[in-house]
């Protein structure tokens, strides 16, 4: 007899003009693969191309030690469903290949315990767990302003800092700031548009 493949939460993503859109995926088993700023150096990367390929807006991010939370805005007129698929593979597949080539180089024995054998003579590397991740589409300034504050807490609720800003990785300075923080290494922050308001 035998054993059932495991279930993979499906995800349908959907987008109306003007939607926001929550995007939660984690690392590999929820491992602390995002511990490494160099990794994150590579996300940061991929974002911004992503960003720039589907025409999207970074609205706010952080980055915790097991997973992302990305809040997006798609502005071409023409985004459908099948834009925020794109964009999360040119998330993803970047970075994931970055990160395996630099275990590679190194020797790194993690690149074994993230090698996984799918069927026999197949193995994948992994450093995402597999599907498509959380997706929530939000409308509305003070749905947005709630999700926006519930990601740059992440890092304050996991007692990793005391305060938003001392989170290097997420959004939170460049808000505090009003958009005059801007940090090279992280991913390139547009906020909403001026004068924005879905619905």
């Amino acid at each position: 007899m035998s054993a059932k493949a495991p279930h993979r939460k499906r995800v349908k993503h959907f987008h109306r003009p003007g939607d926001v859109h929550e995007l939660t995926f984690s690392c590999y088993r929820r491992m602390r693969l995002l511990t490494n700023d160099r990794w994150r150096r590579f996300l940061a990367r991929a974002i911004d191309d992503a960003t720039a390929a589907e025409r999207f807006a970074l609205v706010a991010f952080v980055f915790m030690p097991e997973h992302v939370h990305l809040l997006v805005l798609p502005t071409d007129a023409g985004c459908d469903a099948k834009a925020i698929s794109r964009f999360l593979g040119a998330v993803k597949r970047p970075t994931s290949q970055k990160v395996k080539a630099d275990l590679t180089q190194r020797a790194s024995r993690l690149l074994e315990r993230l090698t996984i054998r799918e069927r026999p003579g197949r193995s994948v590397f992994r450093y995402w767990q597999e599907g498509p991740g959380y997706d929530r589409n939000l409308t509305g300034p003070e749905t947005i302003s709630a999700a926006i504050d519930y990601i740059h807490m992440n890092p304050v609720r996991r007692g990793l800092v005391k305060r938003i800003e001392q989170w290097k990785w997420s959004s939170a300075r460049w808000y505090l700031s009003e958009g005059r923080h801007v940090d090279a290494e992280l991913p390139r922050i547009d906020g909403l548009p001026a004068g924005w308001d879905a619905g």
